[in-house]
């Protein structure tokens, strides 16, 4: 009896052994798989803020602003207006954000709290321009700072850049500043010849 009680209790202690056995080999592989998992979302958050980086680098506006409170079609809205002056609106966590912008010797740690969004836009004037249009419209919409032409601007130079005429309007301007004198002149010249005329 004692001899079958010590077997028993070495077939205990032997099926407690290949349990502990499976639990540490599963454990390792657990932790292979969660090192993997972050070695994976590591890679990602670099390839975002590198994203950023090359972002920042090719825009001539990079334009700061909250979001919250804005509903899905207002977005929409914002995103097809930003689009037709070549612009392009984007949401990134702010972290990803700071580490592209700290590349990139940007200090924006205060402007980057809170829900934001991004434009990055190759005009210089017109995102800020539709930005401050949708403000208006939209009060939720709230603009934070920017990068214009390489420097970091508060919100109230930004207010200011958006009553300046865009690349489009100043050109527009400057042909009509062209033609009226030649208009004038044609104009000038009819009335003398039907004047030689009579």
């Amino acid at each position: 009896m004692l001899n079958l009680s010590y077997r028993g209790t070495y077939f205990l202690s032997l099926s407690a052994l290949t349990v502990c056995v499976w639990a540490f080999l599963y454990g390792i592989t657990q932790k292979r798989r969660c090192n993997m998992a972050n070695q994976e979302t590591l890679t990602k958050k670099q390839d975002v803020v590198e994203e950023i980086v090359s972002k920042v680098k090719e825009s001539s506006s990079v334009l700061f602003f909250e979001y919250n409170g804005l509903k899905v079609r207002e977005i929409s809205e914002l995103r097809r207006a930003l689009r037709d002056v070549d612009s392009d609106l984007k949401v990134y966590k702010n972290t990803l954000a700071r580490r592209a912008l700290g590349k990139l010797d940007y200090q924006m740690d205060d402007d980057l709290t809170g829900q934001k969004a991004i434009v990055f836009g190759t005009d210089m004037i017109a995102p800020i321009k539709v930005l401050s249009e949708y403000s208006k419209k939209y009060p939720a919409l709230e603009i934070k700072a920017g990068i214009v032409d390489g420097k970091i601007t508060d919100l109230n130079m930004l207010k200011k850049l958006a009553v300046v005429p865009s690349k489009e309007e100043s050109m527009t301007m400057f042909a009509m500043g062209l033609l009226q004198p030649l208009k004038n002149f044609a104009i000038g010249l009819d009335l003398y010849s039907k004047k030689i005329e009579k």
